[in-house]
């Protein structure tokens, strides 16, 4: 009787202590599964600004990217009337939607009437959501490039997109791809702006991405050796005008990368710099600014901020990769891009 008597002890111990179990396992299910749903709620909620944030997806010979397209809202359009169109590629570790709403580009372009594109790195590309702008030994690069002109291409077939008014933008591994884009499809937009970015040219493969991301490996300086590292396209068309924005507090892309990304755009475009200014708007950080120009025009700027790390600058506040304490990139994105589009538009009457 007395092992009995033990051996029920136990059996109601065991089984008290395995509904407890249960009920723990069970209550921690519950929790993983609602943050699990607020995460997905998150993601799927579309950024800040007073507009239509559509999807969508394009194909290409990198495979399929997913986008999201912000249309600002009350655009009140004249019949066949065509509005701007920004590119935004994210940095690693970034989503659209993110990139969205530590720019604020959105809430410009309702105040500026401009669509706004943001294509997406699909993480079985890429674990980090990064863009693979270094793979050009490979063949990946240009392939993920040809996707991202498939993007464009349909947001311009499906919504009012002026073709001659693209502009685009990226920040760090964007900043990056944003670069090649533009080489290898140069006559589709007008402007490029490289915030955080490795020089055009640096590398050609994974191996060689880190010392890049180092400020090592920049390619030399005369035309020739810029269009062997750049693509052909370089040097036998005309580049877009670029923008360069990079801090000098950067610890993860060196940023002796803008100086070598302005430096090696500006050979390719025949441009030469001009002495350098320092600025400063109230108390946000200081800059210092150079220009290149070809016969009298800017062609490239480069922004050089004191104290910025790897962030956009003047972006959301208490977001990664945003710092609200910088110049205003993305004021400066836009006025670069719209300069552009009123000297070509000038050109063309001319």
């Amino acid at each position: 009787m007395a092992r009995r008597s033990t051996a029920s002890v136990f059996a109601r111990a065991y089984e008290r202590n395995l509904k407890a179990l249960t009920k723990i396992t069970l209550s921690n299910s519950k929790r993983v599964a609602g943050q699990v749903q607020r995460a997905a709620a998150k993601r799927m909620k579309p950024p800040p600004g007073k507009g239509d944030w559509l999807s969508g997806m394009a194909m290409g010979a990198g495979g399929a990217r997913g986008y999201h397209l912000f249309r600002p809202a009350d655009l009140n359009l004249q019949p066949g009337e065509k509005l701007p169109l920004m590119v935004m590629l994210h940095g690693c570790g970034q989503t659209g939607r993110d990139f969205a709403s530590s720019t604020r580009m959105n809430a410009l372009a309702v105040r500026q009437r401009f669509l706004v594109l943001y294509p997406e790195q699909d993480r079985l590309a890429h674990p980090q959501g990064c863009w693979n702008w270094y793979e050009r030994r490979s063949g990946k690069a240009d392939a993920e490039a040809a996707t991202l002109m498939a993007a464009v291409d349909q947001a311009c077939m499906l919504y009012p997109v002026d073709r001659d008014r693209v502009a685009l933008a990226g920040l760090s591994a964007g900043a990056s791809m944003a670069a090649l884009l533009a080489t290898r499809y140069p006559n589709r937009f007008r402007a490029v702006v490289m915030h955080s970015g490795v020089a055009p040219g640096a590398a050609k493969s994974s191996a060689t991405a880190l010392g890049a991301m180092r400020g090592q490996n920049v390619p030399p300086m005369p035309v020739t050796a810029v269009g062997k590292a750049m693509g052909a396209a370089a040097v036998f068309a005309t580049l877009p005008p670029m923008l360069v924005l990079h801090g000098d507090a950067d610890a993860v892309v060196a940023p002796s990368n803008a100086a070598s990304s302005a430096a090696v755009w500006a050979t390719a475009m025949g441009a030469r710099p001009g002495l350098s200014r320092d600025t400063q708007r109230g108390k946000r950080r200081a800059m210092r600014v150079t220009d290149f120009k070809r016969k009298g025009r800017t062609v490239v700027m480069l922004c050089e901020i004191a104290g910025l790390g790897h962030s956009w600058s003047g972006g959301a506040a208490r977001l990664m990769f945003s710092d609200p304490s910088g110049p205003d990139a993305t004021r400066m994105t836009w006025a670069f891009a719209s300069a552009q589009f009123k000297h070509a538009a000038k050109a063309t009457k001319d």
